[in-house]
This record gives structure tokens, C-alpha cells and sequence, in this order.
């Protein structure tokens, strides 16, 4: 079941942003002193201070492995930054310090290269997981309902292992606050999924928590203080909030609807490819990506984008919960 709101349209009007100068800052993470760290596609990370100033973290050309095209991003208790490689044939994990050195963190698993990279969710316990979306190269070639060859990995003490496959484009994941599932949202495949996390950090079999309809690819993904989820959809600008028992709400949308109808078609005939997804007809947002909770309250959401330059941010209707890295 979705419901609509017919308060999307004031919700637009009410959107301020932050930020200026950002590259592809598709992945956006908050911390308690007000910094909002987004993904820089230049080869690192921004963050946006609370009093507006943009600081840019970009890795030493000179001494860079690679030029790392950051998609998803994760920081640690050390402060320094680690980056999904999004390549256009090459991915990996790569470990951004404070001074710009560059360093590989994890490039292969099962003794084979990562494909490009997604996203990385450092959980409670100090676990890290990690999404490639599709084996294909060029990625877009997965852009179908049909391919299901995206995974996730678990790199924990040390060691790095496959834990889930044959998934409909994989993209951000995160283990629910109780520690008991990871959730993880399959953008093509359009379906929300979880899986019991064991006592010996294996998952147990996927299950539906919810599929998505037309015009929504899920994205980005967060749980709120009730224990609700929020998601990002690309293309369509929509914010999603889904309960445990799989209902949706769509609390925001930002897109053209005949252009819509268009790329909805285009993704039914199996045609999706990347111009639909770089020319995305929308009044204020551009192409959402992922969502994060954060102000004093952590009632503010912050809007990671594909095409935009800089961070959308909305007053939420609840709180978000804090995720691991909010203190750091």
C-alpha cells in the first residue's frame, strides 16, 4: 500500500540547502558538531561546517594507488574516511586519512578484484558491510529487473567474505538498531530486503519486506527513532517511508510526471540506461541518492545527490536514529 501526501508540494517550498561547489555528493553522512560529510567524486570527501564553510578532502595525487571515484563513504572513530570506489571497471574499498594519504583498504574478496563499489555501513559492532551492485561492466547494463548479480560483503576482524548474493542491484544497507537484521535496498530489482544476522555474523535467507511500484528505484536508507525506514528513490525525488510490516508513505516527490512515465517505460522495456538517469526533470532536487538525520535534534534530513552541487536539507517529521559514527 502507498499513500501520497498532498503535502508534497509545500514540502518542496520548504526545502533550504547547504553547501556549494560539491562534486556527485551522492552519499551524505552528519555528525554531532553540526559537519555534514558528503562523498566528493574528485577523489574524496567535503564537509560542510555548521557555519557554511566547505572544506574539501581530496587524496594526494602523488602518492594516490588510483583516482578514486567515491560513491558510498564511511567514517571511523579515527576520523578518517573510507571510500567505495565506484570505477567504471574497477571498485574496492580505499582508506582516506586527514592528510590526503590514500591507501587500499580492501580490493578483492574470494581472491578476485572488486567489481565498482557501492556503498559501506560500519555497524554497532564494529562490522563493516559492504554492496557491489552488479558484476556487469558497464554498470548500467544492470539497470534491468531481469539481472540479479549484485552482493554484500562482511568484513569483520580482519577477513572478508560474500554473505549475500544474486541481488537486484544492491545498494545502501544498514543493521537495524537492534542489531538483529541487515536491511539493504535492490534499486533495479525494486524491492526492500532483510536478512537475520547470526551469532557467528552469517545471514540467514533474503526476505520481502516490501516491493516498490512504479517510478520508485530504491536508494538511499535510514531508520528513524520508531524504527521506521526512510528511502531515497533516484529519479523520481521521492521520499519513502516504509514501516516494519512493508506499508509506504511517500512523503516528498520531485519530478516531471510525463518524464517520469517515460523512464518508467523505458525501465519496463528494459531500456533504462544513463541519460535517463542524468536528465532527470525535477523543480528543486536533483536526483536524490541518500538520506541522513542530523541537526541538534537529528530531526533534519540531509539529501545526498547524483546531480546537484549541493545538499538539499527538510525538517523531518521525526527524529532519525543516531548511527555509529554521529560522535566521531
Amino acid at each position: 500500500m502507498t499513500k501520497t501526501p498532498n503535502a508534497t508540494q509545500t514540502r518542496l517550498r520548504d526545502i533550504d540547502f547547504i553547501g556549494h561547489g560539491l562534486k556527485r555528493p551522492e552519499c551524505v553522512l552528519c555528525t554531532a558538531d553540526g559537519s555534514t560529510h558528503v562523498a566528493n567524486w574528485d577523489g574524496g570527501i567535503s564537509r560542510i561546517y555548521p557555519d557554511g564553510r566547505v572544506e574539501h578532502l581530496l587524496a594526494n595525487p602523488d602518492t594516490a594507488p588510483l583516482a578514486v571515484q567515491p560513491n558510498g563513504i564511511c567514517l571511523l572513530a579515527d576520523t578518517s574516511y573510507l571510500l567505495a570506489h565506484l570505477g567504471a571497471s574497477t571498485g574496492g574499498v580505499y582508506r582516506l586519512d586527514k592528510d590526503g594519504q590514500l591507501t587500499p583498504f580492501l580490493t578483492e574478496v574470494n581472491g578476485q578484484p572488486l567489481p565498482p563499489s557501492n556503498y559501506i555501513h560500519l555497524d554497532a559492532k564494529g562490522r563493516l558491510w559492504i554492496t557491489v551492485s552488479t558484476r556487469l561492466i558497464p554498470r548500467a547494463q544492470g539497470y534491468k529487473a531481469s539481472v540479479a548479480d549484485g552482493f554484500i560483503i562482511l568484513l569483520h576482524e580482519g577477513k572478508a567474505r560474500i554473505v549475500a548474493d544474486q541481488l537486484g542491484y544492491t545498494n545502501e544497507c544498514v543493521v537495524d538498531p537492534a542489531g538483529e537484521y541487515l536491511y539493504v535496498n535492490e534499486t533495479f530489482g525494486r524491492r526492500m530486503s532483510r536478512f537475520r544476522i547470526g551469532a557467528d555474523h552469517t545471514l540467514g535467507a533474503r526476505e520481502t519486506v516490501t516491493h516498490f511500484g512504479a517510478g520508485s528505484w530504491p536508494d538511499g536508507l535510514v531508520f528513524d527513532v520508531n524504527g521506521d525506514l526512510w528511502v531515497t528513490s533516484i529519479i523520481s525525488n521521492r521520499i519513502i517511508k516504509v514501516t516494519p510490516q512493508g506499508e509506504q508513505h511517500i512523503y516528498l516527490q520531485d519530478v516531471e510526471l510525463g518524464r517520469l512515465s517515460e523512464i518508467e517505460a523505458a525501465y519496463l522495456s528494459e531500456n533504462l540506461g544513463r541519460a535517463h538517469l542524468d536528465n532527470v526533470h525535477s523543480k528543486r532536487l536533483q536526483n536524490i541518492s541518500s538520506l541522513a538525520f542530523g541537526g541538534a535534534d537529528l530531526q533534519l534530513g540531509y539529501l545526498g545527490c547524483l546531480l546537484g552541487d549541493k545538499i538539499a536539507t527538510l525538517r523531518m517529521p521525526v527524529a532519525g536514529h543516531a548511527p555509529v559514527h554521529w560522535w566521531f
